[in-house]
This record gives structure tokens, sequence and C-alpha cells, in this order.
């Protein structure tokens, strides 16, 4: 689903603004900088998300890109660089958020998902904090709870906090919500966070992914 096509849906569903000002999350302000993740839900993975989390776990270096054809490379490039400059201050050190940057790209798309969304969630999720931990004990960038860990019989939380294996999890992680929630965006997010079926937080997501439109 296109980024335009998700906010449009997202609205319809949560019929309300896409942002509030400060966003309630189980019953707690959105605070900027603060590790925001909620309850994920352990359930039972299908064989594809399993092997996608295990594989994550083995894997140490950020992964390259491939691209078809010319376009497609100087499409990312550009990208790299309209993302860099805005995650400048963030992260001061160019190899550091070239790093990040290069690996939301990979696993967004691996993942089938919008990287303005992954970004966003990322924004509300940690502040792009690499070593967040939540009330709750979720970690990392995209605030991964320590039980997916066990899920594919690691156990290593620690782990959680390595950029691509967080990132990785995350990813295949909305994706498997918002394939529960058959593309449900509003409610995919919401049951990311913990919140299934309460606007504030797909709504505080949608509203941090505006900052990380891509024009081309």
């Amino acid at each position: 689903m296109a980024f335009a096509d998700s906010v449009t849906a997202a609205g319809q569903l949560s019929r309300r603004k896409c942002l509030l000002a400060l966003p309630l999350v189980g019953g707690q302000l959105l605070l900027p900088g603060l590790a925001q993740a909620g309850a994920q839900i352990e359930e039972p993975l299908i064989d594809s998300v399993r092997t996608a989390l295990s594989s994550a776990v083995a894997n140490q270096a950020p992964p390259i890109p491939e691209f078809r054809d010319t376009e497609s490379r100087l499409t990312y490039l550009r990208w790299l660089g309209a993302m860099s400059d805005r995650l400048k201050k963030k992260k001061p050190e160019w190899q550091i958020r070239k790093e990040f940057l290069q690996t939301v790209w990979y696993e967004s798309k691996r993942a089938g998902l919008d990287t303005t969304l992954v970004l966003g969630l990322i924004q509300v999720e940690s502040n792009f904090r690499k070593f967040a931990v939540s009330n709750v004990g979720a970690r990392g960038y995209m605030q991964v709870m320590p039980f997916w860990t066990r899920v594919i019989g690691d156990g290593d939380p620690g782990k959680l906090f390595h950029m691509q294996t967080n990132l990785r999890f995350g990813c295949v992680i909305l994706r498997h919500y918002l394939d529960r929630e058959r593309g449900d965006l509003f409610m995919g997010l919401g049951r990311y966070n913990g919140s299934r079926g309460k606007s504030p937080y797909p709504d505080a997501v949608l509203g941090a992914s505006k900052n990380w439109v891509f024009a081309g």
C-alpha cells in the first residue's frame, strides 16, 4: 500500500485527525525521547515469519541493498541523501547514519513496508535511540519485546540491541500484524503497540511519518 493511501485508509478508520498534539496510549502521554512500546502479544507464528526472525539473529553486517537498474539505485541514493540530512541531529556520525538508513531501507522493502511508515514508527517508539528500553522491557529502535527471541528459540534479549536484528524483527513483526489484520494499517499499528482498536498510537505514527516523506 502506498504511503498516501495508507494515511487515507487510517484516517477513515480512526475518524480522527492524524496527529494529536500530545497523544495518549494506555493512559500515558507519548512524549518525545521516551521509549513508547506497549504490550505486543506473544502468539503462534507461521514458518516464514519464524525463518525471517531466525536469519536476522545470524546476520551481523548491515545488509547491502541490490537494485534492478541504474535508475532504482539513483532513487535510493537520493533518498539516502535526503533522509541523512533530516536525521543528522539524531545521528551526527555519517557512517552510523548511513548504515542505519541503509538497513531501514533494506528491511522495509524486504517486508513490503513503506520506509516513511517504518521511520515514523521508529521516531515514535524510540526517537532513534539504539539502546532504548521501555517500562515493559521492549528494546531498541523498534521497541521489540524480549519474548520474540524466545519464540525463535534463541532467548537472548540482548541481541535486540543489534541494529539489523532489531530492524528485521520490527519490520517482520509489523508485517505479520498487518497480515493478521488483512492490511488494515490502523489495526495493525495498534496491534504492534498493544493498543489495538485505539487511535492515539496509529495517529502518532502516521503523523511522525510525515517527517520522512520522500518526493523523489
